[in-house]
């Protein structure tokens, strides 16, 4: 059964890190990428990044470009989402998914794109 797993999640200070886990299970990360989501209260669940697996391309979405990294070690079938420099605006559940290989080309954070979601692990950013 494929199944991903969010970890790491908690109340960090503005301009603070924190390191979020997706370990996946079911599937060898080989062979798809995983996205990033998060959704604030109120919002729409949106794109942060995603990593192919099959060769490590990363994709970012502007908000978090130079403040996230995404990196995965196959090996251990895990992904990792590094989040520094964190603001308020960074509240949000966060999620990880598996990316529907039906999609092919570069991973993107499209939701519709992704499948088997995990539980989310919820991000408070407040002093």
């Amino acid at each position: 059964q494929v199944q991903v797993v969010e970890s790491g999640g908690g109340l960090v200070q503005p301009g603070g890190s924190l390191r979020l886990s997706c370990a996946a299970s079911g599937f060898t990360l080989d062979y798809y990428a995983i996205g990033w989501f998060r959704q604030a209260p109120g919002k729409l669940r949106e794109g942060v990044g995603c990593i192919s697996g099959r060769d490590g391309f990363v994709h970012y979405a502007d908000s978090v470009k130079g403040r996230f990294t995404i990196s995965g070690d196959n090996a251990k079938n895990t992904v990792w989402l590094q989040m520094d420099s964190l603001n308020p605006e960074d509240t949000a559940v966060y999620y990880c998914a598996v990316r529907d290989p039906w999609y092919g080309g570069r991973c993107t954070g499209e939701v519709h794109e992704y499948n088997s979601w995990g539980q989310g692990t919820r991000v408070t950013v407040s002093s």
